[in-house]
Protein backbone atom coordinates (compact mmCIF):
# COMPACT_ATOMS: atom_id res chain seq x y z
CA UNK A 1 0.00 0.00 0.00
CA UNK A 2 1.27 3.36 -1.22
CA UNK A 3 0.92 7.19 -0.63
CA UNK A 4 0.77 8.70 -3.96
CA UNK A 5 1.84 12.19 -3.88
CA UNK A 6 5.46 12.84 -2.60
CA UNK A 7 5.82 9.01 -2.29
CA UNK A 8 4.95 6.87 -5.50
CA UNK A 9 4.42 9.85 -7.42
CA UNK A 10 6.92 13.31 -6.95
CA UNK A 11 5.67 16.78 -5.97
CA UNK A 12 4.97 18.38 -9.82
CA UNK A 13 4.69 15.04 -11.22
CA UNK A 14 0.68 14.24 -12.74
CA UNK A 15 0.90 10.95 -12.17
CA UNK A 16 2.94 7.50 -11.73
CA UNK A 17 5.88 6.92 -14.04
CA UNK A 18 5.83 4.26 -16.43
CA UNK A 19 8.35 2.36 -14.32
CA UNK A 20 6.47 2.92 -11.39
CA UNK A 21 2.75 1.36 -13.19
CA UNK A 22 5.36 -1.86 -14.55
CA UNK A 23 6.29 -2.38 -10.92
CA UNK A 24 2.88 -2.05 -9.72
CA UNK A 25 2.13 -5.05 -12.26
CA UNK A 26 5.38 -7.25 -11.28
CA UNK A 27 4.03 -7.08 -8.22
CA UNK A 28 0.12 -8.35 -9.02
CA UNK A 29 2.03 -11.03 -11.41
CA UNK A 30 3.45 -12.20 -8.21
CA UNK A 31 0.38 -12.53 -6.85
CA UNK A 32 0.36 -9.67 -4.30
CA UNK A 33 -1.91 -7.17 -4.03
CA UNK A 34 -1.15 -3.62 -4.78
CA UNK A 35 -3.65 -0.24 -3.35
CA UNK A 36 -3.11 3.19 -3.54
CA UNK A 37 -3.63 4.86 0.09
CA UNK A 38 -4.66 8.55 -0.81
CA UNK A 39 -6.37 11.65 0.13
CA UNK A 40 -7.67 11.99 -3.48
CA UNK A 41 -11.09 10.39 -4.59
CA UNK A 42 -11.40 7.57 -7.24
CA UNK A 43 -12.11 9.45 -9.95
CA UNK A 44 -8.86 11.04 -10.22
CA UNK A 45 -7.09 7.38 -10.06
CA UNK A 46 -7.35 7.34 -13.94
CA UNK A 47 -5.42 9.72 -14.60
CA UNK A 48 -3.14 9.37 -11.80
CA UNK A 49 -2.29 5.93 -13.29
CA UNK A 50 -2.51 5.94 -16.75
CA UNK A 51 -6.43 4.58 -17.39
CA UNK A 52 -4.81 1.50 -15.74
CA UNK A 53 -7.26 0.19 -13.98
CA UNK A 54 -5.78 -2.78 -12.18
CA UNK A 55 -3.44 -0.44 -10.78
CA UNK A 56 -6.49 0.89 -8.27
CA UNK A 57 -8.65 -1.84 -8.00
CA UNK A 58 -8.01 -1.98 -4.64
CA UNK A 59 -6.69 1.30 -2.29
CA UNK A 60 -8.05 3.59 0.12
CA UNK A 61 -9.15 6.88 -1.13
CA UNK A 62 -9.84 10.54 0.51
CA UNK A 63 -7.02 9.20 3.33
CA UNK A 64 -9.57 6.30 3.79
CA UNK A 65 -13.08 7.01 4.13
CA UNK A 66 -13.73 4.99 0.71
CA UNK A 67 -11.95 1.82 0.43
CA UNK A 68 -11.98 -0.69 -2.03
CA UNK A 69 -11.01 -4.39 -2.79
CA UNK A 70 -10.37 -6.21 -6.13
CA UNK A 71 -12.95 -3.47 -7.59
CA UNK A 72 -15.27 -3.54 -4.59
CA UNK A 73 -16.40 -0.86 -2.30
CA UNK A 74 -16.02 -2.55 1.38
CA UNK A 75 -15.92 1.11 3.17
CA UNK A 76 -17.51 4.62 3.16
CA UNK A 77 -17.17 6.80 5.97
CA UNK A 78 -18.93 10.23 5.15
CA UNK A 79 -18.16 14.08 6.39
CA UNK A 80 -21.27 15.77 8.09
CA UNK A 81 -22.24 19.27 6.51
CA UNK A 82 -23.01 20.65 10.12
CA UNK A 83 -18.98 19.93 11.06
CA UNK A 84 -17.69 21.15 7.79
CA UNK A 85 -19.94 24.44 8.66
CA UNK A 86 -17.62 25.08 11.84
CA UNK A 87 -14.93 24.61 9.75
CA UNK A 88 -15.88 27.34 6.79
CA UNK A 89 -17.13 29.59 9.67
CA UNK A 90 -14.36 29.68 11.80
CA UNK A 91 -12.04 30.24 8.42
CA UNK A 92 -14.24 33.27 7.38
CA UNK A 93 -13.79 34.72 10.68
CA UNK A 94 -10.29 33.84 11.43
CA UNK A 95 -9.84 36.06 8.48
CA UNK A 96 -6.82 34.77 6.90
CA UNK A 97 -6.38 33.44 3.31
CA UNK A 98 -7.31 29.77 3.54
CA UNK A 99 -11.01 28.54 2.41
CA UNK A 100 -12.71 24.87 3.04
CA UNK A 101 -12.81 23.53 -0.30
CA UNK A 102 -16.01 20.76 -0.49
CA UNK A 103 -15.64 17.72 -3.92
CA UNK A 104 -18.11 15.86 -5.41
CA UNK A 105 -16.53 12.66 -6.01
CA UNK A 106 -17.57 11.96 -9.32
CA UNK A 107 -17.20 15.18 -11.11
CA UNK A 108 -13.80 16.01 -10.74
CA UNK A 109 -14.90 20.01 -11.78
CA UNK A 110 -17.37 20.08 -9.21
CA UNK A 111 -15.07 20.98 -6.55
CA UNK A 112 -15.44 24.39 -4.61
CA UNK A 113 -14.23 27.41 -1.44
CA UNK A 114 -16.53 28.16 0.96
CA UNK A 115 -16.81 31.48 2.49
CA UNK A 116 -18.82 34.58 2.54
CA UNK A 117 -16.33 36.89 1.10
CA UNK A 118 -15.51 35.61 -2.06
CA UNK A 119 -13.22 39.26 -2.30
CA UNK A 120 -10.73 36.98 -0.77
CA UNK A 121 -10.06 34.52 -3.22
CA UNK A 122 -9.78 36.41 -5.69
CA UNK A 123 -7.50 39.01 -4.14
CA UNK A 124 -5.16 35.94 -3.28
CA UNK A 125 -6.51 32.85 -4.30
CA UNK A 126 -4.71 29.16 -3.21
CA UNK A 127 -2.64 27.51 -6.32
CA UNK A 128 -5.35 25.33 -7.21
CA UNK A 129 -7.68 27.71 -7.96
CA UNK A 130 -8.81 27.27 -11.39
CA UNK A 131 -6.50 23.87 -11.43
CA UNK A 132 -8.78 21.75 -9.67
CA UNK A 133 -11.13 24.23 -7.61
CA UNK A 134 -13.20 26.24 -10.09
CA UNK A 135 -15.88 27.77 -7.60
CA UNK A 136 -16.91 29.53 -4.31
CA UNK A 137 -20.20 28.80 -2.51
CA UNK A 138 -21.66 31.15 0.85
CA UNK A 139 -22.25 27.78 2.66
CA UNK A 140 -22.09 24.12 2.70
CA UNK A 141 -25.11 22.06 2.14
CA UNK A 142 -26.68 19.36 5.33
CA UNK A 143 -25.75 16.48 3.83
CA UNK A 144 -22.66 14.70 4.23
CA UNK A 145 -19.69 14.51 2.01
CA UNK A 146 -16.96 12.19 1.28
CA UNK A 147 -14.08 14.33 0.84
CA UNK A 148 -13.11 17.92 2.08
CA UNK A 149 -9.78 19.87 2.59
CA UNK A 150 -8.67 23.36 3.25
CA UNK A 151 -6.78 25.27 0.54
CA UNK A 152 -4.05 27.81 1.71
CA UNK A 153 -2.53 30.83 0.20
CA UNK A 154 -0.79 31.27 3.68
CA UNK A 155 2.22 30.78 5.04
CA UNK A 156 2.96 27.12 6.26
CA UNK A 157 2.73 28.40 10.24
CA UNK A 158 -0.55 29.91 9.77
CA UNK A 159 -1.48 26.49 8.46
CA UNK A 160 -0.08 24.63 11.29
CA UNK A 161 -1.89 27.43 13.82
CA UNK A 162 -5.09 27.00 11.35
CA UNK A 163 -5.15 22.43 11.61
CA UNK A 164 -4.21 23.45 15.50
CA UNK A 165 -7.10 25.46 16.42
CA UNK A 166 -9.40 23.24 14.52
CA UNK A 167 -8.20 19.70 16.35
CA UNK A 168 -10.21 21.73 19.45
CA UNK A 169 -12.93 22.93 17.62
CA UNK A 170 -14.11 20.26 15.72
CA UNK A 171 -12.93 17.76 17.53
CA UNK A 172 -15.01 15.26 15.66
CA UNK A 173 -12.90 15.62 12.52
CA UNK A 174 -9.18 14.99 12.00
CA UNK A 175 -7.21 17.52 10.67
CA UNK A 176 -3.27 16.19 8.94
CA UNK A 177 -1.24 17.79 6.58
CA UNK A 178 -0.94 15.71 3.29
CA UNK A 179 2.19 16.82 1.82
CA UNK A 180 5.27 19.11 3.62
CA UNK A 181 5.12 21.09 -0.08
CA UNK A 182 1.07 21.19 -1.33
CA UNK A 183 -0.93 24.09 0.87
CA UNK A 184 -3.44 21.95 1.97
CA UNK A 185 -5.06 20.82 5.43
CA UNK A 186 -6.99 17.13 4.72
CA UNK A 187 -10.49 17.12 6.52
CA UNK A 188 -11.29 13.77 7.13
CA UNK A 189 -14.34 12.27 9.52
CA UNK A 190 -12.48 11.29 12.68
CA UNK A 191 -13.02 7.47 13.67
CA UNK A 192 -11.41 6.94 10.49
CA UNK A 193 -7.74 6.94 9.05
CA UNK A 194 -5.11 5.44 6.82
CA UNK A 195 -4.38 3.26 9.23
CA UNK A 196 -7.98 1.72 9.75
CA UNK A 197 -8.05 1.29 6.01
CA UNK A 198 -4.73 -0.64 5.56
CA UNK A 199 -6.21 -2.87 8.45
CA UNK A 200 -9.83 -3.11 7.04
CA UNK A 201 -8.20 -4.53 3.36
CA UNK A 202 -5.59 -6.74 5.25
CA UNK A 203 -8.49 -8.16 7.26
CA UNK A 204 -10.32 -8.43 4.40
CA UNK A 205 -7.90 -10.33 2.23
CA UNK A 206 -6.87 -12.95 5.14
CA UNK A 207 -3.49 -11.42 5.22
CA UNK A 208 -1.28 -10.97 8.32
CA UNK A 209 0.06 -7.19 9.24
CA UNK A 210 3.41 -8.83 8.87
CA UNK A 211 2.89 -9.24 5.18
CA UNK A 212 1.57 -5.78 4.70
CA UNK A 213 4.31 -3.15 3.71
CA UNK A 214 3.38 0.45 3.35
CA UNK A 215 5.19 3.59 1.91
CA UNK A 216 4.35 7.06 3.19
CA UNK A 217 6.33 10.40 3.73
CA UNK A 218 3.81 13.46 5.48
CA UNK A 219 1.50 13.41 8.30
CA UNK A 220 -1.68 11.89 7.37
CA UNK A 221 0.37 8.74 6.94
CA UNK A 222 1.77 8.47 10.20
CA UNK A 223 -1.37 6.28 11.28
CA UNK A 224 -0.66 3.48 8.43
CA UNK A 225 3.17 3.64 9.42
CA UNK A 226 2.16 3.16 13.00
CA UNK A 227 0.47 0.33 11.74
CA UNK A 228 2.11 -2.40 10.45
CA UNK A 229 5.60 -3.84 11.02
CA UNK A 230 6.90 -2.91 7.59
CA UNK A 231 6.35 0.31 7.26
CA UNK A 232 8.71 2.39 4.94
CA UNK A 233 9.33 6.28 4.33
CA UNK A 234 10.73 7.68 1.61
CA UNK A 235 13.73 9.77 1.81
CA UNK A 236 11.96 13.36 1.44
CA UNK A 237 9.39 11.75 4.37
CA UNK A 238 8.55 14.83 7.23
CA UNK A 239 11.17 14.16 10.36
CA UNK A 240 8.12 12.20 12.33
CA UNK A 241 7.02 10.11 9.80
CA UNK A 242 10.81 9.04 9.40
CA UNK A 243 11.37 8.13 12.82
CA UNK A 244 8.14 6.29 13.00
CA UNK A 245 8.81 3.74 10.11
CA UNK A 246 10.70 0.61 10.35
CA UNK A 247 12.59 0.84 6.80
CA UNK A 248 13.63 4.11 4.53
CA UNK A 249 14.37 4.24 1.01
CA UNK A 250 15.50 6.86 -1.48
CA UNK A 251 13.31 9.44 -2.59
CA UNK A 252 10.36 9.78 -4.69
CA UNK A 253 11.96 12.08 -6.77
CA UNK A 254 14.36 9.28 -7.75
CA UNK A 255 11.27 6.47 -8.15
CA UNK A 256 12.18 4.46 -4.89
CA UNK A 257 8.52 3.15 -4.31
CA UNK A 258 9.13 1.58 -7.74
CA UNK A 259 12.35 -0.03 -7.14
CA UNK A 260 11.26 -1.15 -3.89
CA UNK A 261 8.03 -3.31 -5.34
CA UNK A 262 10.28 -4.70 -7.97
CA UNK A 263 12.48 -6.05 -5.22
CA UNK A 264 9.40 -7.00 -3.26
CA UNK A 265 8.44 -8.64 -5.97
CA UNK A 266 11.82 -10.68 -7.28
CA UNK A 267 12.28 -11.35 -3.01
CA UNK A 268 8.17 -13.40 -3.29
CA UNK A 269 9.28 -14.93 -5.75
CA UNK A 270 12.38 -16.74 -4.70
CA UNK A 271 10.86 -17.17 -1.23
CA UNK A 272 13.07 -14.43 0.25
CA UNK A 273 12.48 -10.70 1.59
CA UNK A 274 13.43 -7.61 -0.09
CA UNK A 275 16.79 -5.98 0.43
CA UNK A 276 15.95 -2.91 1.74
CA UNK A 277 14.57 -4.80 4.95
CA UNK A 278 17.47 -3.91 6.41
Amino acid sequence: MADLDDTLIPFGADHASASAISAIHSLLDAGIHFGPVTGRVPATMERMFQNDVACYQTGAFANGQIVTVDGKTIQRVMISGEALRKVSLFLDNMNVNAWLAVYNPEDLRDVNLVTRFPERVKANPPETWGKSVFGIVPDVQDREYLKANIQCSCSRDQMILIRDRLRKLVPGLSFVMPSLTAKVVDVNAGEWDKGDSVRLIADYLSVSLEEVVVFGDSENDLPMIKSVPNSVAVANADIEVSRAARWHIASAKDDAVATAMLDIARASKEGGEPTFFQ
